[in-house]
């Protein structure tokens, strides 16, 4: 199933503000939420852990996630989450292996370098986002001489963590356009200003980095977006919704394989509460507003409201399809993060081991 929701960044902050008031006045907001929390709690039997250490990443991506927090959907399955921000999915999958993390929600193409390169025993178990319009864009600053994508040439473009989504989103973008991607540059553990996170520059850092001149241009997804146009002026190049990469799976949630095998009940509460979050998330642009800006910390993904009223949204789909997260193991092969073509469905969860259909809106 694919998700309903499809807020995208319109021209003008007024046009957004209207559209958002129009789209929360219109979603009954309380009763929707309400229909589908009374699908919980479930009768999967007890929870082999009930205290779990999740690590997200804090952007709108995993907005199914927040709002299933919000809404003490984890405590009705009898789970208490322990939240911590993922810098990166690798980072997250690092702390999975040595038992620190229990679930990560993070980008496909990450935990896909995982499995088909380090033959990590990685297993995704439910999708957390698909791509729209304005949700993943390309920014330079107000007095930047980068007005196009054509510019960007000889550049340096930060993204999150070497090689990952935003990497790929980028130069599939560049390449639709007739532009080389071995034309611009991306930080690496071997550059001075980045060594210290090997190449990565956290989300949250993105905007103070494009704004002091460490990156000529930065690959940001909601809500570091819409704050960086608030805050720095940030402009605009090019949404990377388009050409080989339009409505493009973005990030899942992760567990190691044997993780998953001696926790099946835990797992399938955790599920169960995710889902009713991504179907709320997926139909209740309030109830995302809401989660973001409940959250303590902008380190932790805290959105304030006037930014919450703007921000574009993802689709949140429920379940896990492997035609759409085949999409990107075949992007990834395409642009050269894979030397040879990936089938993801060892990676996935088995279609046997949970219904995901009787958490969808015409279920509940």
């Amino acid at each position: 199933m694919t998700g309903k929701g499809t807020w995208g960044r319109a021209v003008t902050a007024v046009a957004l503000t209207a559209a958002a008031a129009l789209a929360a006045g219109c979603s009954s907001s309380a009763s929707t939420s309400n229909s589908f929390a009374n699908a919980l709690p479930t009768n999967f039997g007890p929870a082999e852990k009930t205290t779990l250490n999740v690590a997200v990443v804090p952007a709108m991506d995993s907005a199914g996630f927040f709002v299933a927090m919000r809404e003490g959907l984890f405590t009705r399955e009898g789970l208490k989450i322990n939240y911590q921000p993922a810098v990166s999915s690798e980072t997250a999958v690092a702390q999975q292996l040595k038992g620190a993390l229990d679930i990560s929600g993070g980008n496909y193409v990450s935990y896909i370098n995982e499995a088909a390169i380090n033959n990590t025993p990685i297993e995704l178990i439910a999708e957390a986002s698909i791509m729209k319009q304005g949700s993943q864009t390309i920014f330079t600053m107000p007095g930047s001489k980068i007005k196009t994508l054509a510019q960007l040439k000889g550049h340096l473009i930060g993204v999150n963590a070497p090689g990952n989504i935003d990497y790929l989103l980028d130069v599939s973008v560049l390449a639709e356009n007739g532009i080389d991607p071995n034309s611009v540059s991306f930080p690496s553990a071997s550059d001075q200003a980045f060594a210290a996170t090997g190449g990565a520059i956290p989300f949250p850092l993105m905007a103070g980095d494009l704004a002091s001149g460490k990156i000529a241009a930065a690959t940001m997804p909601e809500p570091f977006a819409s704050q960086a146009e608030q805050e720095y002026g940030a402009v605009p190049i090019a949404d990377l919704n388009q050409g080989a990469t339009a409505d493009f799976p973005i990030e899942g949630y992760a567990v190691t394989k044997s993780w998953a095998a001696s926790h099946p009940n835990t797992l399938k509460r955790f599920l169960a509460a995710l889902e009713v979050g991504q179907e709320i998330a997926d139909t209740d642009r309030a109830a995302v507003e809401t989660a973001f800006e409940d959250i303590k910390g902008a380190q932790n993904g805290e959105v304030a409201p006037g930014i919450a009223a703007v921000m574009a949204l993802n689709t949140y789909p429920i379940g896990i399809d492997a035609t759409r997260i085949q999409r990107v193991a075949n992007v990834m092969f395409q642009f050269g993060l894979l030397k040879k073509r990936y089938k993801v469905t060892g990676m996935l969860l088995p279609s046997s081991f949970f219904n995901f259909s009787q958490f969808s809106s015409g279920s509940l």
